[in-house]
């Protein structure tokens, strides 16, 4: 029989329905798979028996002849941002430590509902936090990827750094991830794998935990282009409990995949092409122009004048909204609480989130907390959602000359861990490809493009118009298909 573990959504969920291995097997190959790659710290907590459990019940579903749902069989990854019922939940925070929800999250529910089973709960930056993925209490993780000639630990990307990992090591076919300023796409870039945050709304964040409310997205990470489309497909759909849901159909972006770009044009953003660029990146961003003109799309040059303000305006408003979002982990009702001999109730807020929260977490909060505090309030957060308009309408603009645009998905590669710490600021440099998408709430997709010469894994960036997923999916498949992305790290775990 094939390696299981070296296939992904489509291949799982259609061997299993063609009867070809049992969904059972699969769960046992990834189980197996998940229990030697300790090494690389992907999860957090693993559920085995969650995953079989689901694989009996898609198993005994095929037995009586009934729809196996569209991710029949496959066993995912669930990021530890999404609320799991009975199963920890810590968002890689001691703050959240010991957390065991009495609900599921709904984009959880809707992939179990579609006949996913769960892995376990991924690693990632805390209060998705980061971009190296080092800000976890439970521990850095590893990427699977080395530098050639180098046993020198890796940065997965964050903070979804759990999920691409994972994903790219073949210990999951796919995972959840959340993007709120690059958190699915630059983690996918610097591992070699598809991600896309879909537009903001098409995905409920009813049972996530907020980092910042006005940018999380949920998305799928996997693979290729068809198993995102898939993962999609059953993630989404209109929630009543969150505010911010679209109620829009969810639209059959499996079946509506094309790789024939005849017609639409491709916008290139003369903003993107920034100092500090790594010159394999820009030569890759040129050969996915070839790549996409070859698919018989128009290129075109468009203008994002304020691209160079988005980062420090993204910089503000998330830390702004995490400020807010993180002052109810008082140890009061949930979680971690310190409470020192003879503490009053300030001293205990105080204790809990001092020992609870971590460095980054507490360096974002204060910015935050600052940025929104009397006489700083219009001179800084005003301003800022000022910036995030004149953002959104470069992008409104652009797409009345373009259907799509093409950009890096990062300045870099992927660097060593611990390589960064020092300098919080080139690692938010990180995300200067990724933040402008977010801040418009557009669908936004990274696609492995090529290595470069260390061997690490480079990625391009779609960015669609709003609600325009399938024109995203569809020039990332342009893209996948010529670039013939099948690079793998070499098993060190």
């Amino acid at each position: 029989m094939t390696d299981l573990t070296n296939l992904g959504v489509k291949d799982i969920r259609d061997g299993v329905d063609s009867g070809e291995f049992t969904a059972r097997e699969v769960a046992e190959a990834f189980n197996a798979a998940v229990a030697e790659a300790a090494s690389l710290n992907a999860f957090i907590v693993t559920t085995p028996d969650h995953a079989l459990a689901a694989a009996d019940a898609v198993d005994a579903k095929r037995a009586k002849g009934d729809d196996l749902g569209k991710m029949g069989g496959v066993p995912i990854g669930m990021k530890d941002l999404f609320a799991t019922k009975g199963v920890q939940t810590t968002a890689a925070s001691h703050i959240l430590e010991g957390f065991n929800p009495q609900y599921e999250s709904t984009v959880s529910q809707n992939l179990w509902d579609a006949g996913a089973g769960m892995l376990g709960k991924l690693n990632l930056d805390q209060f998705a936090m980061g971009s190296s993925n080092e800000t976890s209490y439970f521990g850095n993780v590893n990427s699977p990827w080395r530098k050639a000639g180098s046993n020198a630990a890796m940065s997965p990307g964050g903070s979804s750094g759990g999920s691409s990992s994972a994903v790219a090591a073949r210990i999951a076919p796919a995972a959840t991830g959340t993007d709120t300023g690059g958190s699915i796409r630059q983690p996918a870039a610097f591992t070699g794998i598809c991600g896309i945050k879909p537009t903001y709304g098409r995905c409920s964040r009813w049972g996530v935990v907020a980092f910042a409310s006005s940018l999380d997205q949920a998305g799928p990470m996997a693979h290729t282009v068809e198993d995102c489309a898939i993962m999609l497909e059953a993630m989404a759909g209109f929630d009543p409990k969150d505010a911010t849901s679209l109620k829009m159909d969810v639209p059959a972006w499996e079946a509506g995949l094309s790789a024939d770009l005849k017609g639409k044009r491709i916008g290139i953003p003369k903003e993107y092409r920034m100092d500090g660029t790594d010159e394999e990146i820009l030569k890759s961003w040129e050969q996915g122009k070839e790549w996409l003109r070859d698919a018989g799309a128009e290129i075109v040059d468009v203008s994002l004048p304020h691209t160079k303000y988005a980062l420090p305006a993204y910089y503000i408003v998330a830390p702004a909204e995490a400020s807010s979002n993180l002052a109810r982990y008082d140890g009061v009702r949930y979680g971690l609480r310190d409470l020192p001999d003879g503490a009053g109730l300030q001293d205990m807020y105080a204790a809990t989130r001092a020992e609870g929260f971590g460095d980054e977490v507490k360096r974002r909060i204060l910015i935050g907390t600052y940025v929104l505090s009397a006489g700083f309030y219009d001179a800084y957060y005003n301003q800022a959602q000022k910036v995030r308009t004149l953002v959104s309408r470069d992008f409104a603009e652009a797409f009345a000359q373009c259907d799509a645009i093409l950009a890096p998905t990062t300045p870099t590669a992927s660097f060593p861990l611990g390589s960064l710490n020092d300098d919080p600021l080139t690692m938010y440099l990180n995300d200067v490809f990724a933040v402008p998408a977010s801040l418009a709430g557009l669908p936004a997709m990274s696609v492995p493009a090529t290595v470069n010469a260390d061997g690490l894994p480079l990625g391009l960036q779609i960015v669609g118009k709003p609600f325009d997923e399938q024109g995203v999916l569809n020039a990332g498949l342009a893209i996948q298909q010529r670039a013939r992305f099948d690079a793998k790290p070499e098993k060190w775990w």
